[in-house]
């Protein structure tokens, strides 16, 4: 990421934080007077961005550790009703870990 696209990013969460209208004259008022010199498109461009998507989400499903992509399933190969496409996956089974054995299950003790 350049230095002119996170001080971008940088402005546009100053402007949600603070709920002011995210604008290109906004974004670059703010790059400016953190004394960052930026091509003048990137604030439009940000600005555009924020037009389309909700900031708030972005920020949210950014600190859920996703990639964000959903995983769609698809229909199976034979045939059947749209209802049955999303059907959640079968839970995964338990393993059950083997015991470990302790001194006094093999009939003598470190201390005896």
């Amino acid at each position: 990421m350049s230095l002119s696209e996170l001080a971008c990013s940088y402005a546009v969460l100053i402007l949600q934080d603070d709920g002011i209208p995210i604008t290109a004259d906004k974004i670059a008022t703010l790059v400016k007077s953190a004394n960052v010199n930026v091509e003048s498109y990137w604030p439009s461009l940000f600005a555009k961005l924020a037009e389309k998507r909700n900031i708030e989400d972005l920020i949210l499903n950014a600190a859920s550790g996703g990639g964000g992509a959903a995983i769609a399933v698809a229909p199976s190969a034979g045939g059947g009703g749209g209802g049955a496409a999303a059907a959640a996956p079968p839970p995964e089974e338990k393993k059950e870990e083997p015991k470990e054995e302790s001194d006094d299950d093999m009939g003598f003790s470190l201390f005896d």
